[in-house]
């Protein structure tokens, strides 16, 4: 099993805040279905103020680059995407079309 964590930034407006928190109460069933088959097995994702924070854990098969190659096939991924930018936006760090940024670990107590 494979843990990573991401962060990304929201547009700092509080409707659209709400906005973006309404549609992740229930999103698309196609998004669900394209998560899973990536092999992503739990993924949450957290708020603070307009900063995001996602986490994700995948099967061993799973990689970024295979989930890209499938949401670039894939029209209602694109659509979604799409939308999900209308309230995202980069990290000040971000390079040009980045949009969620992995984040590196830094302590684990479990090996402490």
């Amino acid at each position: 099993m494979k843990r990573f964590c991401l962060a990304l930034d929201l547009k700092n407006d509080s409707a659209l805040i709400a906005e973006y928190k309404k549609y992740h109460e229930k999103i698309w069933p196609e998004i669900t279905a394209s998560i899973k088959e990536a092999g992503i097995t739990l993924l949450e994702i957290y708020l603070i103020e307009n900063r995001l924070f996602m986490i994700i854990e995948a099967n061993d098969d799973f990689s970024f680059e295979r989930k890209k190659l499938l949401d670039e096939s894939n029209e209602r991924v694109q659509a979604w995407e799409k939308l999900m930018w209308n309230y995202q936006q980069s990290l000040p760090t971000a390079k040009p079309g980045e949009k969620w940024m992995l984040m590196e670990k830094i302590f684990d107590l479990s090996i402490q």
